[in-house]
């Protein structure tokens, strides 16, 4: 048996340390890595696709790392088998934060029916998203059948995560006057499911008046689906009440996505956009390593950059440097 089948064999058998070392792989920028990697997911992928992607987001302070421990505990309970990764491209800058809720998910990182991986370091969103992609799949092939898909940076991260998953979760807290202030139109206009975290005591009456602005703002908004309308709940993480709820919505989600149909189209969607955006990677990879191009790039964006040239006339003199071999 060669390594790559034994490693296959491991990571389809739950063994930590295969899954470990398939991961690895698929991070490593080593170009025998990612060629070994490859072949790796290829012969993994019959056992992939059998798991719910989730994806969550949420304003800062909005408790993503109790509510992914509490639910993540909630689930293995009930006999899942949960895979939490993070997509963060500023953790090489900030060190991001996933680093620390792992420390924060104490709990949940002992469970044997759990596995917690940090996000790669990585300098460009693209990057990060296509390690995290392929680490889910491993995991998928590992037997885990609920993924969690934190995005810890801002902006894009959002979208990069909700094109990767099934369901997309907005975790938010009270006070949504302020809070919908804060939140991009296009985010609200991904989201699958809303839910008001820290919806306990003394603020429970300002979080039912919270989730029912939220009802209010999605009306607003064209449906993101005709077989699924937005619920917007309540949860309070710290004590544990609403995951029950939250397991649920889940549940109703796929079974009414796939009875539409919509479950398996929108997942054929996505992996033939991801052979898109991984083509023009390794297309922009192989440009910029070309030896004429490499050495006319500094002068041509020095041309630019003066005003001495346009930019479509330099990226068609590049082009055609390109083109020439």
């Amino acid at each position: 048996m060669s390594k790559l089948h034994a490693i296959a064999a491991g990571v389809r058998a739950g063994h930590i340390r295969a899954i470990g070392k398939a991961i690895t792989l698929v991070e490593s920028c080593n170009l025998d890595h990612s060629l070994a990697a490859t072949t790796l997911l290829d012969e993994l992928l019959p056992s992939t696709g059998q798991s719910i992607r989730i994806g969550l987001s949420g304003v800062p302070g909005a408790g993503k790392s109790t509510f992914i421990e509490t639910f993540g505990l909630h689930l293995t309970s009930l006999g899942h088998k949960v895979a939490v990764l993070a997509v963060d491209p500023s953790s090489q800058i900030s060190g991001g934060s996933i680093l620390g809720d792992k420390t924060r998910m104490e709990e949940l990182s002992r469970d044997p029916k759990a596995f917690i991986r940090p996000s790669p370091a990585g300098e460009t969103l693209g990057g990060v998203a296509r390690k995290t992609r392929e680490t889910m799949l491993i995991c998928e092939a590992a037997g885990y059948d609920v993924i969690i898909v934190e995005t810890v940076g801002v902006g894009q991260s959002e979208i990069a995560v909700a094109s990767m998953v099934d369901l997309f979760v907005l975790l938010q807290l009270t006070g949504a006057g302020d809070e919908l202030q804060g939140i991009k139109r296009g985010v609200m206009e991904i989201a699958d499911a809303i839910i008001i975290n820290k919806a306990e005591g003394e603020n429970r009456p300002r979080a039912a008046l919270t989730r029912q602005q939220y009802i209010n703002s999605l009306h607003m908004l064209k449906p993101k689906s005709p077989n699924w309308q937005v619920p917007v709940l309540l949860c309070s993480a710290l004590h544990e009440e609403g995951v029950d709820v939250v397991r649920e919505m889940v549940e109703l989600f796929k079974t009414t996505m796939r009875e539409s149909g919509e479950f398996d189209e929108k997942r054929r969607l996505q992996s033939v956009a991801w052979m898109w955006n991984l083509l023009m990677d390794d297309l922009k990879g192989l440009f910029h390593r070309h030896p004429r191009v490499e050495g006319l790039l500094p002068q041509v964006l020095d041309a630019v950059a003066d005003g001495t040239t346009t930019p479509g006339a330099a990226a068609r003199r590049l082009l055609e440097t390109f083109k020439r071999g």
